[in-house]
């Protein structure tokens, strides 16, 4: 297999925790070791289809066959979503780099399960597929997670820190003489997206339901004391953690959802601003689906005493993305895409499973 160059694009895709669709990015790299220089040749959001929504929303409900017969049939459909992307693109990619969907992610157990299995991915799409870029880290004794510090350190070394606001905030930063560190924040979109659908909205569109509810002290003390927020990384969340930690307080029999969403909106975003200042961050740039909710963004930069930098829209729904063609075009060279500074591994590594494919004709 030869590296690619600009000549051979590379598609990324990302199915996230916030269940708000897979993103495709085809993407082209160049440069060294130390910077590498992206170009988005083509760019779109599959809304996931209701059966997914509502199988990727409840998987411990799963049988054991039910899950073996979901991974095979998850990475069909993202096979699919990606043969016609390309075919509308006309274009043959170099290699698929899919990040699959987390269901289960218990590294201090020893395992995490992203759903989405790369053969059927690289023979339903046609193109040579990396996948699994999370297990043998945790294997390793790391983390598993966050994996974009790789991509943050090599594309937007010249901040401070990089923020994806997701279905959970993650940050990562350079410090000083330990390399780069980035570790999960907060549950974000996970959460506000769940309890937004109790209202019978997809999500809460710019924050303007929470900003109709109003803060609930005593709440916001449960929330904040949790153990999670005072230890240190390297650490990642789940969802078992959040179904076991932060929804057993957000009782919708006792609050209103607006008053919820108010009140957890003002947790995370403080969260964030006290890990910003904890790690003398002053200049941080923010990605992902919760930078379009307004109320969240202006609570932040309430809290946080340095600049957040909101950069074009397709750097903002596409980083994700991405990153995992990245580290797809680093582990087809071999070349270390995992950071032992982040996950807390034993050692560095270069992760990811690769599936050969046969050409499917119609590109």
């Amino acid at each position: 297999m030869q590296s690619p160059g600009l000549s051979n694009p590379i598609l990324g895709i990302m199915s996230g925790t916030s269940l708000d669709g897979v993103d495709l990015a085809l993407c082209t790299f160049a440069g060294n070791d130390r910077r590498v220089e992206y170009s988005f040749l083509q760019t779109e959001t599959v809304p996931l289809p209701p059966y997914w929504q509502d199988l990727l929303g409840d998987p411990f409900s799963l049988t054991g066959t039910a899950l073996a017969k979901a991974h095979v049939d998850f990475g069909k459909f993202l096979g699919e979503t990606a043969f016609h992307f390309l075919k509308r693109q006309q274009t043959k990619p170099y290699l698929i780099a899919s990040h699959g969907h987390t269901l289960f992610h218990r590294p201090g157990e020893g395992y995490t399960f992203q759903l989405g299995h790369g053969a059927a991915i690289a023979h339903t799409a046609g193109a040579d597929t990396v996948c699994d870029f999370r297990t043998g880290d945790v294997v390793l004794g790391g983390q598993g997670a966050p994996l974009v510090p790789m991509g943050d350190e090599l594309l937007f070394g010249g901040f401070d820190g990089c923020l994806n606001l997701g279905g959970f905030s993650n940050i990562s930063c350079r410090t000083d003489g330990s390399g780069r560190i980035g570790f999960d924040i907060s549950p974000v979109n996970f959460v506000l997206n769940r309890l937004a659908r109790q209202q019978g909205m997809p999500y809460d569109e710019g924050g303007k339901s929470a900003a109709s509810g109003r803060l609930l002290p005593e709440l916001l003390e449960r929330l904040d004391t949790l153990p999670f927020y005072h230890a240190g990384p390297p650490k990642s969340l789940g969802a078992e953690w959040v179904d076991g930690h932060i929804f057993p307080l957000l009782d919708t029999t006792r609050y209103t959802v607006p008053d919820l969403l108010r009140t957890f909106t003002e947790h995370t975003a403080r969260q964030m601003a006290e890990t910003f200042g904890r790690l003398g961050i002053r200049q941080v740039l923010a990605t992902g689906g919760g930078t379009k909710n307004t109320f969240l963004v202006q609570r932040l930069r309430r809290l946080f005493a340095g600049e957040l930098t909101v950069p074009d829209p397709k750097t903002v729904d596409f980083k994700e993305a991405l990153i995992f063609a990245l580290l797809g075009y680093l582990r087809v060279q071999k070349k270390t895409n995992i950071l032992s500074s982040v996950t807390g591994a034993r050692m560095d590594s270069c992760a990811g499973a690769v599936y050969r494919a046969f050409p499917q004709p119609g590109y």
